[in-house]
């Protein structure tokens, strides 16, 4: 029996792994740290990334290589291996001690380090000419990313325009960058303190050199960076100074130009929020808010009966039967009604006549229990509804036909009637002889 085939595996698809200028195993040691603990490093930008292994792509520890000052290559004291595996980071508020597998692998990680923190290729490193490609790669790279970066505090201002936010608005900060007035790519620095009670302005100019960025004061001070510039004033002023940082406000009521009908002045009109007075049901402070009536689900009342009637007015509302027809002529008797014969309207001028015989009366009866019995018999058995037919089908029936018989049998005996009565009613008459 042949095995069925199943379907090709499909790989699942990788996420990309981070782009770093370089990257390789790295053992570290920090302040905390009794010992070495070997990680994937992984240098872009200003930062140095670690990860657990080279195939993750979340890292779980970072470190900022912002407050650079220097490496060294100083081994650990007493350590018996080979001092050439080992390089120290220093920083401004801590060391970090690093351990590589060769002495070509620690010269790499201190040449991109210092390429990406100086900006410029190390030439005293004992590197091979691809080494030195690969850092120049790096170097461009980093440029091309610090020339798209700008401080949150730097604004497109003039310098009477930044003189005047940093007035206006002392709770957001007391430093701001923005670009300088001579048109050589630099920026400006400006500043605003308060001395005595009496508003002090400073500008600053920071030059523009390559990729650098020079602080021009009686010690001009070179930064990789114009987040560099911001941290040195703010480190060189004891943290008196404060980055700008604008809040931006956003309105809450939409609001328009109307023009006044009555003086033609125009207003500004903004709509405020609706109140509980107003029309319209008001939402609750702690709850959901309701739903406005032009909303799509359902009122509930849609779904319950009608109300019932009040008491007070007698009349019916027929739920289930169709109303009865209604006629002009009144003769036509309805069939829930019982049936009126119409003898009955003779009783009238009986009272003038002389009491009729007693056989006069036998014939009436026996119109209705001979004649008549056997008419309806008759008639009934002629429209005797079919075997297949509902009971309520044949009731209606049966009731039809035996209105239908008393309806014959009462028009004979009126007859009957009449034609008897007519010789008594001569004789009684004598001018009728006359």
């Amino acid at each position: 029996m042949a095995l069925a085939l199943s379907p090709p595996r499909v790989p699942k698809p990788k996420s990309a792994l981070p782009l770093h200028y370089y990257e390789s195993f790295l053992e570290k040691k920090g302040p905390r740290d009794r010992d070495y603990k070997k990680f994937w490093a992984g240098l872009q930008g200003l930062t140095l990334y670690f990860y657990n292994s080279n195939r993750d792509t979340k890292h779980v520890e970072k470190l900022d290589l912002g407050g650079f000052v220097k490496l060294t290559d100083e081994a650990p004291w007493g350590n018996s291996h080979d001092p050439s595996t080992h390089f120290c980071l220093v920083l401004r508020n801590q060391e970090i001690k690093f351990k590589v597998e060769s002495l070509e692998s620690r010269e790499m990680w201190k040449g991109f380090i210092l390429t990406v923190v100086e900006l410029r290729v190390p030439s005293n490193l004992t590197l091979l000419p691809g080494h030195l490609y690969m850092m120049s790669e790096a170097l461009a790279k980093e440029e091309a990313r610090r020339a798209l970066e700008m401080p949150l505090c730097f604004l497109k201002v003039s310098r009477l325009e930044a003189q005047l936010l940093l007035e206006r608005y002392p709770e957001c900060g007391n430093l701001l960058l923005r670009p300088s007035g001579d048109g050589t790519g630099g920026v400006s620095v400006t500043t605003l303190q308060t001395l005595n009670g009496k508003p002090v302005v400073r500008h600053y100019k920071v030059k523009r050199e390559g990729a650098k960025y020079v602080i021009d004061v009686e010690e001009p001070f070179s930064c990789t960076s114009l987040e560099a510039v911001v941290n040195y004033f703010v480190s060189h002023s004891n943290k008196a100074l404060v980055p700008f940082l604008l809040d931006e406000d956003y309105e809450k009521v939409i609001g328009f130009v109307e023009a006044d009908k009555e003086n033609g002045e125009s207003v500004w009109v903004a709509p405020s929020a609706p109140s509980t007075s107003g029309p319209g049901p008001a939402p609750p402070k702690d709850g959901p808010k309701q739903l406005p009536p032009t909303s799509i689900m359902p009122a509930p009342s849609q779904d319950k009966l009608p109300p019932l009637p009040d008491q007070d007015n007698n009349y019916v509302i027929p739920i289930g039967d169709t109303p009865s027809a209604s006629y002009v002529n009144e003769d036509v008797p309805s069939p829930s009604r019982p049936v009126v014969p119409k003898p009955r309207r003779l009783a009238k001028p009986q009272a003038k006549l002389p009491k009729p015989p007693t056989v006069s009366k036998s014939e009436p009866k026996g119109l209705n229990s001979g004649p008549a019995r056997k008419l309806a018999a008759s008639s009934a058995q002629a429209f005797s509804p079919t075997t297949g037919l509902a009971d309520v089908t044949a009731e209606l029936e049966e009731k039809l036909q035996r209105r239908r018989a008393l309806e014959q049998a009462a028009e004979r005996m009126a007859d009957q009637w009449v034609h008897l009565q007519a010789p008594h009613a001569s004789q009684a008459d004598p001018s009728s002889q006359n």
